[in-house]
């Protein structure tokens, strides 16, 4: 899968999504702000949301209040809505800066937005996982989607792969809990396996709501290759998504990590040529404790075995000389050769 020309798979380093989301509160110099600091941390890409709010939700809206917030999703919305012309700014500043831009489109509406804007692909959020219309309307673009699955269980996530096939759209599957924050306990990592079973042709990854790195960490060794964090450069901000947000220092920790861990998974239990230098001090070798004359019996009396291990004959093999005899005479301290055991 690519996603703004990088590589997303299983033989790729995981991609970070860092989720501005709406954590500037439409303020645009907040979101300039969070773009310029996501990228000296080293992000790849970096995520908003487009809202175009009458064509996203009905007046009903207005009674409907979140559970991180004190407001009506509506409110919120329309507060935090940017300007096509805004989003299209973020999106060129992005692009200049040599990251990734992505945005959430929640409607129609806001699809064809981001299409005119030129994005090179999609994420949809979890709340839209089973709006198979929205779904299909933008995999008929054509381009690569990330879908969060929050809320949504095997049976619900398949329509949606079915649309992504039918239109033959590369895509990517993130396990997600709507909980904000999500306790631990609830993160359940091992819903990867089950999606990569249900769906092999999928990329894996987790838009993860808990507190801190733990979570992302631990799933990259489950197959997770995107991890997407709700990101804002000051937690003192007001937002309903800032208390799950990780700042600079978090983030930095988050990339270095996650391609850190990948590094580490596979290979196998070999030696390596590069732990010779360790293998030269930390083994022991079959030595002489005292000196011994030709002819003489080798025992634990007067061999025994000691670092450094450049010997040639190692600890593994002193079983083997015991009982033998010595073919020369040998001062102590010499690390026996084959050629002086009988």
């Amino acid at each position: 899968m690519f996603v703004g020309g990088r590589e997303i798979g299983m033989d790729n380093p995981p991609l970070v999504i860092v989720e501005i989301g709406i954590n500037h509160e439409g303020e645009i110099n907040k979101a300039v702000k969070m773009i310029h600091d996501a990228k000296e941390c080293g992000a790849e890409c970096v995520k908003f949301q487009c809202h175009v709010v009458d064509d996203e939700m009905t007046p009903q809206a207005t009674k409907i209040i979140p559970g991180n917030s004190s407001e009506s999703i509506y409110e919120i919305m329309k507060r935090c809505a940017l300007t096509e012309e805004e989003d299209s700014y973020l999106k060129d500043l992005t692009e200049r800066l040599g990251m990734i831009y992505l945005s959430t489109p929640f409607s129609r509406a806001a699809a064809n937005r981001l299409e005119e804007m030129g994005v090179n692909s999609y994420k949809i959020g979890s709340g839209e996982c089973n709006n198979y219309p929205l779904v299909e309307h933008i995999a008929k673009f054509g381009k690569p989607i990330i879908l969060s699955t929050g809320m949504n269980d095997l049976s619900s996530i398949e329509p949606c792969v079915e649309i992504f096939r039918k239109h033959r759209v590369e895509y990517a599957l993130l396990h997600c809990t709507s909980m904000y924050p999500t306790p631990y306990d609830k993160v359940r990592l091992g819903a990867l396996p089950q999606l990569r079973e249900s769906f092999p042709d999928a990329v894996l990854g987790l838009s993860d709501h808990s507190i801190g790195n733990y979570t992302c960490f631990a799933a990259v060794p489950m197959g997770a290759r995107i991890l997407e964090k709700h990101y804002t450069s000051d937690k003192s901000w007001p937002g309903p998504d800032i208390p799950i947000s990780i700042d600079q220092a978090e983030l930095k920790d988050l990339i270095y990590g996650v391609n850190s861990i990948y590094s580490a998974l596979g290979g196998e239990k070999t030696i390596l040529e590069d732990e010779q230098v360790t293998i030269d001090f930390a083994y022991a070798s079959v030595v002489t404790i005292r000196p011994l004359k030709k002819g003489e019996k080798f025992s634990s009396h007067n061999i025994w075995v000691k670092r450094p291990g450049t010997g040639e004959m190692l600890a593994a093999h002193f079983n083997d000389v015991l009982g033998k005899r010595a073919t020369t005479d040998l001062d102590a301290h010499a690390q026996l050769k084959w050629g002086d055991v009988e």
